[in-house]
C-alpha cells in the first residue's frame, strides 16, 4: 500500500513538474543510479551494477537528443555529454568504481548549475 503511495506521488511530481524541474529530477536520477551501479559493484553485483550503470547512459542519451543546440553553452555541454557517456561506457566493461565516482562528480556538478540557473532564473521574473 506504501509503495503503491509513492508511486501515485512521484507520478503526480512528473506530470505536474515544469520543463526545467524535469531536467533537475533527470539529474538526480543518474546521479542516484551512478551511485548504486557504485555500491552494487562494491557488493559484487555485476548484473545489477549494469543494469545501473545503463540508466544512466539512458538518461545521458536523453540529454544528447533533447539539446537545444540554439545556446552558446550547448556545445560545451554536448562534449560533456559525450564524454560521460564514453566514461560509463568504459566503467560499465571494466566495472571500475573510480570511473563511476568520476562520472557522478560531474553530474553533480552539472546538476548544481542546473539548480542555480533555475533559481536565477526565478528570481529574474520576480524582478
Amino acid at each position: 500500500m506504501t509503495n503503491n503511495r509513492h508511486n501515485t506521488y512521484a507520478n503526480n511530481a512528473i506530470l505536474t513538474a515544469s520543463q526545467e524541474e524535469l531536467t533537475l529530477m533527470l539529474y538526480n536520477g543518474a546521479i542516484k543510479f551512478c551511485n548504486k551501479a557504485i555500491y552494487s559493484i562494491e557488493q559484487d553485483d555485476l548484473e545489477g551494477a549494469h543494469g545501473f550503470n545503463i540508466r544512466v547512459q539512458d538518461i545521458i542519451m536523453e540529454f544528447q537528443i533533447t539539446l537545444n543546440m540554439d545556446y552558446e553553452v550547448s556545445e560545451g555541454l554536448a562534449l560533456l555529454y559525450d564524454y560521460i557517456m564514453r566514461r560509463l561506457i568504459e566503467a560499465n566493461i571494466k566495472k571500475d568504481n573510480e570511473i563511476l565516482e568520476e562520472v557522478c562528480g560531474h553530474l553533480r556538478e552539472i546538476r548544481d548549475t542546473w539548480k542555480q540557473a533555475m533559481v536565477l532564473a526565478k528570481q529574474k521574473k520576480i524582478s
